[in-house]
């Protein structure tokens, strides 16, 4: 089978996709976002989709705790990768926001982290209130540009300062963080940014930081999650473009994914920078799969359709 049919075969993702469904018949729809033209350091993060799609086919719609949500249904939208970047990028805010405006969850696979760009200004353009977005990084990508690009992958949450529903800092929430760019840390200095640094994660625990995101972010009638693979530590999941040592564990990770599933309103997510050439193991590719299964383990129990093991 070709990479592009498994958008459209039943047995993907689960065996949850149902090809011949609308948006509006199914409990998430999800996407890809094969883009890796605006990385600064390596790419590789454009074949994530494809190859993500093409290992859930022989997987099962369970969380960690085995419980089991076979009634959830999913609709695969396939790529958005024809054109120009402006182009993709225009046509992803169109679908984001109708998809939003219809109340409708889901989930988008990149690419690079400038693929979360459009994502955003979706949400924003849907949205007549103020919204909240957790990223999820060893980055804050706050850079106004890299090497000329203000849509590069470390200019995510600086574009989104810039939305009218992104109403000041407070409404970002960084967890995971350990780099920093020379115009990011004078922008940060200036700035009482919501950040937990990798140590912070490590000191204080990760449910006590799950906590005060919750807490700090639960004003937000509706919040997107944002999650660079490059989060973990390159132990974990090395198969990226910019990892960084001493980042979170897998059990952080899970954690904290589900702590905040359950704590707040997360409409949609994504999972992005997972670099299958980079990595020959495609651990990366089985982190994001499984953080994948544990978000929608989350909405089907608040759909109904997830059957408790015990």
């Amino acid at each position: 089978m070709t990479i592009k049919n498994y958008a459209k075969d039943p047995k993907t993702w689960f065996g949850l996709n149902c090809p011949d469904a609308g948006p509006e018949d199914v409990d998430a729809v999800i996407f890809g976002i094969p883009y890796d033209g605006g990385v600064s350091y390596r790419g590789g993060a454009a074949q994530a989709p494809g190859m993500l799609r093409a290992n859930t086919d022989h997987a099962t719609p369970c969380t960690e705790r085995l419980d089991y949500y076979e009634q959830f249904k999913v609709l695969d939208l396939g790529d958005f990768d024809q054109g120009s970047r402006d182009e993709i990028f225009a046509k992803v805010q169109e679908n984001v926001a109708e998809l939003v405006r219809k109340g409708i969850h889901f989930t988008m696979i990149g690419g690079d982290h400038s693929v979360t760009i459009p994502v955003e200004r979706g949400i924003n353009e849907a949205l007549d209130e103020p919204f909240g977005i957790i990223h999820v990084d060893a980055h804050m990508d706050l850079s106004f540009e890299l090497e000329g690009d203000p849509l590069s992958h470390g200019s995510t949450e600086q574009r989104a300062l810039e939305m009218k529903n992104i109403t000041s800092e407070k409404n970002l929430y960084f967890i995971g963080i350990r780099s920093i760019e020379p115009d990011e840390f004078h922008f940060s200095r200036d700035r009482d940014l919501q950040v937990k640094t990798a140590w912070d994660c490590y000191h204080e625990g990760i449910e006590a930081v799950a906590d005060d995101c919750i807490e700090k972010m639960s004003k937000f009638d509706k919040v997107y999650l944002t999650f660079d693979i490059d989060a973990l530590d390159p132990a974990y999941a090395g198969g990226t473009g910019t990892p960084q040592f001493g980042g979170l564990t897998s059990r952080m990770a899970m954690t904290l994914v589900q702590k905040l599933f359950a704590g707040l309103n997360i409409i949609g997510f994504d999972i992005v920078e997972i670099a299958p050439p980079l990595d020959d193991s495609l651990a990366s590719m089985y982190a994001g799969r499984k953080l994948l299964t544990e978000g929608w383990g989350s909405w089907a129990a608040q759909a109904g359709k997830l059957e408790k093991f015990r």
